[in-house]
């Protein structure tokens, strides 16, 4: 099975890449560590690539839709018709993320991993597993098959991008009422108060937020996850496009690719990827923290510090899109500095 031959060809970062990288950073025209983060990030690419002196060419976000059953608990503000809706704004380039990504130099990817209704474009590519998931408060959110499918969908995905010369890949999503999903496989894992955990979302009101703290509280006692097993907890309370996500993470992990991960819906995905496999976690780059209640308490479990703080909470894969730009910021920086030999500084010894 895929999946399980991917766990298993995820390792450990190449410590000799990362002891060169941090040589090279040691010798460059500034006190050491003085650039904090980039130096962290630039040293964590080394050993991700083994490559003590990586570049970043290619760099892709792939944005995975898909639909949620449990919107018929009225949880969220906006419609399911807008997640096709959104979808085609992303194919006619006139979303947040098509302009983000157009700053930064990155592709956009679309994919379908269950929307409601079916789409009509050759820009997006349809890996739909079914249309929207089941609503977890009447059962499971998906089969444990149709999760591993969704999950080797996006392994297959990252597999295919890197083959075709992506270097460094991040995360998006579009779906509506998919915080809802995020929350539930949060509190799972983290046992915390719904109270503590759970946001608006796309803007509910006092009553709609109630509604989703109830949804939520719903499904999991129905549905029982068993928080020791990542594949159990997506299938009974996670979505199709946060498999896919988490299946991207572990297909980048495996490929030796550094990816670089959005706010609240991707770092669902991600806490499942690193239930499936621990050693996940260090191929991921947090880009930022969202106005989300619940995804700074994710970040903590993951062992995060976001890269940036700009309270955003619109997904999409805008918040990863930027920190692509500061991930090859990292790396030029080992390229393209002077050392203190090269541009004739003393060096203070």
């Amino acid at each position: 099975m895929l999946l399980e031959k991917i766990l298993q060809n995820i390792t450990d970062l190449d410590e000799g890449a990362m002891k060169g990288a941090q040589e090279r950073l040691d010798i460059l025209t500034k006190p050491p560590g003085s650039l904090g983060t980039l130096e962290v990030i630039a040293k964590q690419v080394a050993g991700i690539t083994g490559n003590p002196l990586p570049k970043i060419g290619k760099k892709v976000v792939v944005v995975m839709a898909g639909d949620h059953g449990v919107v018929e608990e009225g949880v969220s503000a906006f419609p399911q018709e807008v997640t096709p809706q959104m979808v085609l704004n992303f194919v006619n380039g006139g979303a947040a993320i098509n302009v983000l990504c157009r700053h930064v130099g990155a592709e956009v990817m679309i994919v379908d991993m269950g929307v409601a209704e079916d789409i009509d474009s050759p820009k997006v590519i349809n890996r739909k597993i079914r249309k929207g998931t089941a609503n977890m408060c009447q059962g499971p959110a998906l089969t444990e098959d149709e999760a591993i499918k969704a999950l080797e969908a996006g392994i297959e995905i990252a597999q295919e991008q890197i083959n075709k010369g992506a270097s460094l890949l991040a995360t998006g999503d579009m779906g509506i009422g998919n915080t809802t999903p995020s929350t539930a496989i949060l509190a799972v894992f983290s046992k915390l108060d719904l109270n503590t955990i759970t946001g608006r979302g796309t803007g509910v009101d006092d009553e709609g937020l109630e509604r989703k703290k109830l949804a939520i509280e719903k499904a999991i006692k129905l549905n029982q996850p068993d928080p020791e097993n990542g594949l159990d907890v997506l299938a009974k309370v996670g979505g199709l496009e946060i498999a896919g996500l988490a299946g991207l993470i572990l297909g980048a992990a495996a490929n030796k690719t550094p990816i670089v991960v959005d706010g609240f819906i991707s770092t669902a995905a991600a806490l499942i990827a690193k239930s499936l496999n621990q050693l996940s976690v260090k191929y991921m780059i947090p880009s930022h923290g969202s106005d989300e209640p619940g995804h700074n308490l994710m970040l903590e479990l993951l062992g995060f510090k976001p890269l940036l703080n700009l309270h955003f909470r619109l997904g999409e894969g805008t918040g990863a899109a930027l920190g692509m730009g500061l991930v090859e910021s990292a790396t030029k920086i080992l390229h393209e500095m002077a050392t203190f030999a090269e541009a004739g500084v003393a060096d203070g010894s």
